[in-house]
């Protein structure tokens, strides 16, 4: 009996050609199966990178470089400086699995008439638990939590669930592995977000123009640089990446617009 046809795999081996960028992954065909490399080392000489068996891409996809572990395998941290073969299609899906999981079946299915995507308000309604309350958030609320947590610095996987007012990714936005729900990191921080909102006694303050512009400066510089050895989905640390661009996703509505200050 003849093997069935993984049409994903047959449709992404199209695709692929000879060459493809799979957010961090240089996929390129070899006479004798394929060549795996990080996109920064696409020209780097074979020789200088270590070689790594496709059985151990999933231990190389589990820490960054300095050994924190990455709960979001999209994000753009991905470990570079080796190389990985595969020696047939079937070979190759395994290994985008253990980079990427599910890549290759979630962009077929992007592919469909009509993508199996589960918005935030279908995604959060059946959350019972401590989780209900990520659907209190409102639509303007919830937009800025997305865009925060879904940030390109985050995770490379293009959005294609939403929340009214909120337009999915582009499509050349990221990459191109589609998101199709709301993931586990996604839920947390939105869980997060509302909890700060319901916070009491907040303070208010009265900022001039230029000091929102030093606030977005500061934020700016500290997400560039974010602390070492601070986990990723600790979202309970105040300097969490997500939480600081939360803080400059709601600080920019009040950012100044271009002009020359009076007196300059």
């Amino acid at each position: 009996m003849a093997e069935p046809t993984n049409l994903a795999l047959t449709a992404f081996c199209a695709l692929l050609k000879d060459d493809l960028l799979l957010a961090q992954v240089r996929v390129r065909r070899q006479p004798a199966g394929f060549e795996l490399r990080h996109a920064i080392d696409q020209d780097a000489a074979a020789g200088s990178l270590k070689l790594i068996p496709v059985a151990d891409l999933r231990a190389l996809a589990n820490h960054t470089v300095i050994g924190d572990f990455r709960p979001i395998k999209a994000a753009p941290n991905l470990r570079s400086g080796w190389l990985c073969h595969a020696a047939s299609e079937a070979e190759l899906e395994f290994a985008l699995n253990q980079l990427y999981p599910g890549a290759i079946a979630d962009w077929f299915a992007a592919q469909q008439p009509v993508p199996p995507v589960t918005h935030y308000r279908d995604f959060t309604a059946r959350q019972t638990g401590m989780y209900r309350v990520t659907t209190m958030l409102t639509d303007a609320q919830a937009a800025q939590v997305i865009r925060a947590c879904c940030d390109g610095r985050f995770c490379l996987k293009r959005r294609l669930w939403t929340v009214p007012g909120l337009p999915p990714d582009k499509a050349d936005a990221k990459s191109l592995i589609p998101c199709l729900e709301p993931c586990a990191v996604m839920l947390e921080f939105a869980r997060k977000a509302m909890r700060i909102e319901q916070e009491e006694h907040k303070p208010t303050l009265t900022l001039a123009p230029s000091e929102v512009e030093s606030l977005l400066g500061a934020l700016e510089t500290a997400l560039a640089h974010p602390p070492t050895g601070q986990r990723e989905a600790d979202l309970s640390a105040a300097s969490n990446p997500r939480r600081l661009q939360l803080l400059r996703e709601k600080l920019q509505g009040f950012a100044p617009v271009a002009s020359n200050p009076v007196g300059e």
